[in-house]
């Protein structure tokens, strides 16, 4: 293999019992409070914000897929990566300023108080089947399948695949719930912010020695291959027999990602404990920035294993693996095993705090009939927590049976709740008459019609899943608006306004935003037959100069705005 174990155990037991203790002090005496435990004491500043949606949203699985994708095809699966840049901006300036304002710390809080309590329950029950059944275990599968690929664990613990797969499920399942479960959301924001640094140092370390290797050294000799021999690897305008269809990008993904930094519990959780609503939008908007680099973390390392290997390699995902053997020095083993499991458990963590939160505050006390005390909502988290995890132990190493299996499971079953929970936010956060019945009838609607669609009459109807997602809120959409007209509420509902923290927005926020998407669009230049593919063409320098002049424009004039009105603002 190339590396020590012993050293690289004990040097991982450093760095990860580093970000341990440091979570521990930031933490201390933080949780005692079920504000506490569930937000932060909602105290999170835009760095936090940004390292934990960066670490929740990567893991493991985007280490080893999306660079498996980029050496087995091309760039064309970067969308799901950069296009959540576009999402991040929605959640900036239209999502968060009403969650933070209704000082909700659930989603399905929210829906209660705009619907009725049903709706709350039928979300929430979607949230947990989706969370309990398919997410959390395949994260915790996902993460223990890269650790044994990368580090051959069968063969260091010289045992049987069907042995080790559910002993690195369990050790890195249950060193991960501790934060979750002792720590509440700070620990876990905390430790995915430091583990967020380690993994992009990691993200731009791997790539470096792999052009230097390709290069025979030189990282421009690399780079110069990568850019200018087998090109159409750096398409990221997906064909329709591609893994990423380009027509995809405006039609479902939208919704997908919409739904996923705008509505889903365990990822919007961290920017609803923000201190306030101008940190909030630095933090989303930062990570929206991360976003955009993950094309060259996470998949230029495929493209440069496809230039080092060819089409050698028995599976596109050893393409990531074999790189890092290759280039990765012995003494460094220790760390990247560390910000390995740290992306897994970031994002494991961040879906058992949130499923335990759902739980105790929209199932378990709505049942009880009467508030409970902090200390009664801790502990009932806190078992949820552990009820939940050994729940994922056992369903985890299952998930290898699923042979081609375990992607098609995320996709199908990730679209009986993400649809209907982002059209129901949307029909409830910007229309005041359409009455409660409406997302019942949607929520029922769509679980039988997607589930028709996927098993009775796929050979029928071979729509993308993407379109289909598109397709789906449409229609959903429209039943919810029908029913606002037919039989509309008898009172239009009133948004109450609570006074918990500071709403003034962040001054730069729309200059910060108009660059995040000057980016993304850069970028599809970058990666396409105006860029890269086939050599630059005459438009690519143009088309730059006028991107960089409308964001010289756009700052100088917010620039120039912030400061008039400081110079108006009195002094205090």
């Amino acid at each position: 293999m190339g590396y020590d174990v012993t050293f690289t155990l004990l040097s991982c037991l450093f760095f990860m019992g580093l970000v341990a203790f440091i979570a521990y002090r930031q933490t201390r005496g933080e949780t005692d409070s079920a504000e506490g435990y569930f937000l932060a004491g909602r105290g999170l500043g835009a760095p936090i914000i940004a390292g934990s949606l960066l670490l929740t949203n990567l893991s493991a699985e985007q280490l080893i897929g999306l660079n498996g994708s980029a050496y087995g095809f091309n760039l064309s699966s970067m969308a799901w990566e950069v296009t959540a840049a576009v999402a991040t901006v929605f959640m900036a300036f239209i999502f968060l300023p009403r969650y933070l304002a209704g000082a909700f710390t659930t989603l399905p809080e929210f829906l209660n108080q705009r619907f009725d309590d049903d709706v709350r329950r039928m979300t929430v029950i979607l949230f947990m089947l989706g969370y309990g059944l398919v997410t959390i275990p395949s994260v915790l599968y996902s993460g223990s399948l890269a650790v044994m690929k990368l580090f051959t664990i069968p063969e260091l613990l010289a045992i049987d695949d069907e042995w080790a797969l559910p002993l690195t499920v369990v050790t890195i399942g249950a060193t991960g719930a501790l934060y979750a479960i002792f720590g509440g959301l700070k620990a876990v924001a905390v430790s995915d912010t430091l583990n967020g640094i380690g993994l992009l140092i990691m993200g731009l370390t791997v790539p470096l020695l792999g052009l230097a290797l390709l290069g025979e050294g030189s990282v421009f000799s690399g780079l110069t291959t990568v850019v200018t021999s087998e090109t159409h690897k750096l398409n990221a305008i997906g064909a329709s027999n591609d893994p990423t269809p380009f027509a995809t990008l405006f039609t479902g993904m939208v919704f997908a990602n919409l739904f996923y930094w705008c509505a889903n519990q365990y990822v919007i959780q961290r920017t609803l404990a923000a201190r306030n609503l101008a940190e909030g939008q630095k933090g989303v908007l930062l990570s929206g920035f991360f976003k955009v680099l993950v094309p060259f973390l996470m998949m230029l390392p495929g493209v440069i294993a496809f230039h080092l290997y060819g089409s050698d390699l028995a599976s596109i995902d050893l393409a990531y693996p074999q790189l890092v053997r290759d280039v990765l020095p012995s003494y460094a083993w220790g760390f990247f095993l560390a910000v390995l499991l740290g992306a897994v458990f970031s994002s494991f963590n961040s879906l058992l705090n949130s499923a335990a939160t759902l739980f105790c505050l929209d199932v378990w006390e709505p049942m009880q009939g009467k508030v409970l005390t902090d200390a009664q909502r801790i502990q009932v988290a806190k078992r949820a927590s552990i009820a939940i995890a050994l729940f994922s132990f056992v369903v985890a190493p299952m998930l290898q049976f699923a042979t081609e299996g375990l992607w098609q499971i995320i996709r199908i079953f990730t679209g009986f709740y993400n649809i209907p929970v982002i059209a129901i936010v949307v029909v409830g956060l910007f229309t005041r008459k359409v009455p409660a019945v409406a997302p019942k009838v949607v929520i029922v609607f769509h679980v039988i019609t997607y589930g028709c669609l996927q098993f009775l009459f796929k050979e029928q109807i071979p729509l993308h899943f993407l379109h289909l997602y598109a397709i789906l809120f449409i229609i959903e959409v429209a039943i919810m608006l029908v029913f606002g007209l037919w039989r509309p509420r008898t009172e239009a509902w009133i948004f109450h306004q609570q006074q918990a923290l500071d709403l003034n927005p962040w001054g730069y926020g729309i200059p910060c935003a108009v660059t995040l998407l000057s980016c993304v669009l850069a970028l599809y230049l970058l990666f396409s037959p105006v860029g890269l593919v086939g050599g630059l063409s005459h438009y690519f320098v143009p088309c730059l100069m006028i991107i960089a002049l409308v964001n010289i424009g756009v700052w100088w004039y917010f620039f120039v705005s912030v400061s008039r009105k400081d110079q108006r603002s009195p002094s205090l």
